[in-house]
């Protein structure tokens, strides 16, 4: 083999060598991304040390060991596939969202102002509210929960749903392109350990949601009436309305113009005071000159 021959095959073979590590290096990568702050870190963590304790038991010739773990072996796969479904269905959601986005697929809803201008409302008058928005995978388990309304989305109708005397108030609005698909949905909690003890039920839901699907949910507070975000199982707290606008224009691909933003007075909460009411107090003024 003349030396140009043997160069050019040293080269094709590092070559592969180097892509194979990098395509394994990007998979331990993406792996341990999907589990770091899940429930399944610490398992990953046990699995890795019944690992050990098979590599040392054939290393050490413990033959009482390294039998008892052979005979196991075969079922444990099939043990880990039920412990971390969650996490595997929602890596192959992602990887889907992914494959759906390749294929430029930007159905998204025209006008998501609505909701920009809800939450503000929700914000100005501390009044909890939990919106849902539906991007590529569907929600429909979530939807036949609650009571399906299938109504144009609009503020309107946001601020009488989430409405505190309202029979519909608990509970989260699943949104469908442009259309208001269910109201008083129930939602999965989210089990991460690691989340703060502050979140209450409302924004677990929400982080939820965006664990087992790619929805992006909005929450506002009904104690402190912050706006806050959860995308992909992780939540963004105290935004402001232009910053959630703009995040709702970068997660939903499409260009959001600042919308008028209505004024602090509670008009959707105040009661006109009746006429009666009017004429018996103009008596009584009268009386009193």
């Amino acid at each position: 083999m003349t030396p140009s021959l043997l160069w050019s095959h040293i080269s094709a073979i590092s070559v592969i060598s180097i892509l194979d590590i990098v395509l394994v290096a990007i998979l331990i990568y993406q792996f341990l991304s999907l589990v770091r702050g899940t429930r399944a870190a610490p398992m990953l963590i046990g699995v890795a040390t019944l690992g050990l304790a098979f590599y040392f038991a054939r290393l050490g010739e413990l033959r009482t060991l390294n039998w008892l773990l052979s005979t196991l072996l075969p079922y444990v796969v099939f043990a880990l596939i039920v412990v971390f479904q969650s996490e595997i269905r929602h890596a192959l959601a992602n990887l889907g969202s992914r494959i759906s986005l390749m294929r430029a697929s930007r159905s998204v809803a025209d006008v998501y102002d609505d909701i920009v201008l809800a939450a503000n409302l929700f914000s100005q008058n501390q009044t909890g509210a939990l919106i849902v928005i539906e991007r590529e995978i569907g929600l429909r388990t979530y939807i036949e929960s609650g009571v399906a309304l299938d109504a144009r989305l609009s503020y309107d109708l946001l601020a009488t749903v989430f409405r505190p005397s309202a029979p519909l108030h608990d509970g989260a609005v699943i949104v469908q392109r442009d259309r208001i698909a269910a109201a008083a949905c129930f939602l999965p909690l989210s089990m991460n350990p690691v989340l703060s003890t502050q979140l209450g039920t409302r924004h677990r839901a929400a982080i939820g949601i965006t664990e087992e699907t790619d929805a992006v949910a909005v929450i506002i507070s009904e104690e402190t009436g912050t706006i806050s975000m959860a995308v992909a199982g992780s939540i963004e707290r105290e935004l402001t309305v232009e910053r959630l606008r703009e995040r709702l224009s970068a997660l939903l691909h499409r260009y959001a113009p600042m919308p008028t933003l209505p004024s602090p007075v509670e008009e959707s909460f105040i009661e006109e005071e009746p006429p009666s009411s009017q004429l018996s107090r103009k008596q009584d003024a009268g009386r009193d000159h």
